[in-house]
């Protein structure tokens, strides 16, 4: 178990790299999130006007459910195809990267321009999924969030690499998903262990941050000074949160895009420790 998280934090270390070099690449995490934010700003009023109906109707429950759920979905297509089109862009730009190019971000976003139907597709099974998944934790209770949490694992590992493999074929997103798995299952084995690395390692640094923060905070208050002093002491402290949000976010997607590049024989990855991805990602004996 050391010696994964030693390479698990190897491989931090070589994404912050490449990251280092495009910090341009950071970006595309905060446009995405600012963009999520906007498409749940835009099904509050409908959700809002649903429940309001649902107090005043009569026997109409049953159209009302239906319009609910139907809302529900469209909400999560259109938050999965953001989230799914700036991952395809982050994850372009770093392929452009271990090929020894400078990537833009105008050079990640038109690789997702030309991936539209693609990742809508994808966006859609994503959401049926997930809407599935929901039912069975409300519907069984306990049991219920026991197999949903196991489903939705093994869909995260099976999917994994779903959106480098978009970048680099050009085929659709059911195919997109069975070569995520086939890759998976080739190269990971037992060693899948090793991405948690790079989960702890964020989770040391949230609490880090939090902690820090916290401590600034009390620091000015305690020492009486002025409501802006205050302001602008949180104000720092949320920046410091969002900042690390973003590094967790963009490194997610370089090493997603590094782990496809080694599984499958694709030139580049000259910015990280090959020797530590074998050893990380070394086909199950």
């Amino acid at each position: 178990m050391f010696e994964r998280l030693v390479r698990s934090w190897q491989l931090v270390k070589a994404s912050t790299d490449v990251l280092r070099a495009d910090p341009e690449l950071l970006l595309f995490p905060l446009i995405s999130g600012l963009a999520a934010l906007v498409v749940m700003a835009s099904f509050a009023l409908p959700v809002f006007g649903l429940n309001a109906l649902g107090h005043l109707s009569g026997g109409a429950d049953n159209l009302l459910s239906a319009s609910t759920l139907l809302v529900g979905f469209a909400f999560y297509v259109s938050l999965y195809f953001v989230m799914f089109y700036f991952n395809v862009a982050l994850v372009a730009a770093a392929m452009i990267r271990f090929n020894g190019g400078d990537p833009t971000l105008s050079d990640g976003l038109r690789v997702a321009n030309t991936k539209l139907g693609s990742i809508l597709g994808y966006a859609v099974i994503a959401a049926t999924v997930g809407m599935v998944l929901r039912a069975i934790q409300e519907r069984v209770e306990f049991v219920g969030r026991l197999i949903a949490s196991l489903l939705g694992a093994g869909w995260t590992v099976a999917t994994y690499l779903v959106v480098p493999v978009l970048v680099t074929r050009d085929i659709g997103p059911i195919d997109a998903i069975k070569e995520s798995a086939i890759i998976l299952k080739k190269t990971w084995g037992e060693n899948i262990a090793g991405q948690a690395g790079i989960g702890a390692v964020f989770g040391l640094l949230y609490l880090l941050v939090v902690l820090i923060g916290f401590s600034m905070v009390y620091a000015i208050v305690s020492s009486g000074a002025g409501a802006i002093a205050i302001v602008l002491g949180f104000l720092a402290w949320v920046v410091a949160l969002v900042a690390t949000a973003l590094a967790h976010a963009a490194l997610g997607g370089i090493y997603a895009a590094a782990l496809y590049c080694y599984a499958t024989d694709h030139p580049g990855v000259n910015r990280f420790d090959l020797t530590a991805m074998r050893q990380a990602f070394a086909p199950k004996a």
